[in-house]
């Protein structure tokens, strides 16, 4: 009986050091609901303020798309607000379609169509004049990519006319921020 209790003792020994013990390990990555977000799509706002000669404040959010690293297209909305004092008072609305082509890192090409609601009130003598119209604009310009998400530049209106555009100057500055 002692040997049979020494060797069940040494069974039971061998059989608890020699378990291998092995599960299967599956690793679960849980990736932010942000992080999916389509990295070519990019949204971006571009604004304008200026106070001389009057007031003058813009604003024109716009959705691009990158085609490539180098190509993006994109359309926007446009709307502005311009005052001279005891003169004048122009709002503008409307959209515009955007190219934009990146040939290197820091520079940025654009081509840019834009359309307009322009209401315009001036101030006379014998009372208010008031006229509604539509303006387009071409627009092709350079801009300075400061970091990936911050532009600055200068677009030229190629349809530019002085007589019956709203835009004061055929040279308009530009600062874009994109998230």
């Amino acid at each position: 009986m002692k040997q049979l209790g020494i060797q069940l003792a040494l069974v039971i020994g061998a059989l608890f050091f020699s378990i291998n013990t092995s599960a299967q390990v599956t690793e679960v990555a849980v990736q932010d609901s942000m992080a999916v977000v389509n990295k070519r799509l990019r949204f971006g706002c571009g604004f304008g303020l200026s106070f001389v000669g009057g007031t003058n404040i813009a604003l024109s959010p716009n959705l691009m798309y990158s085609l490539s690293n180098k190509v993006s297209l994109g359309v926007g909305l446009q709307g502005s607000y311009t005052s001279i004092k005891d003169l004048q008072k122009t709002t503008t609305f409307g959209g515009n379609i955007i190219s934009q082509y990146q040939p290197i890192e820091k520079l940025m090409l654009l081509l840019e169509f834009a359309q307009l609601k322009v209401n315009t009130t001036t101030e006379t003598v014998t009372g208010d004049i008031e006229t509604d119209y539509w303006d387009s604009a071409l627009f092709i310009g350079a801009g300075l990519n400061i970091t990936k998400n911050i532009a600055i530049g200068a677009k030229y209106n190629v349809l530019y006319d002085k007589d019956e555009s709203v835009y004061t100057s055929p040279i308009l500055p530009f600062v874009n921020i994109a998230f």
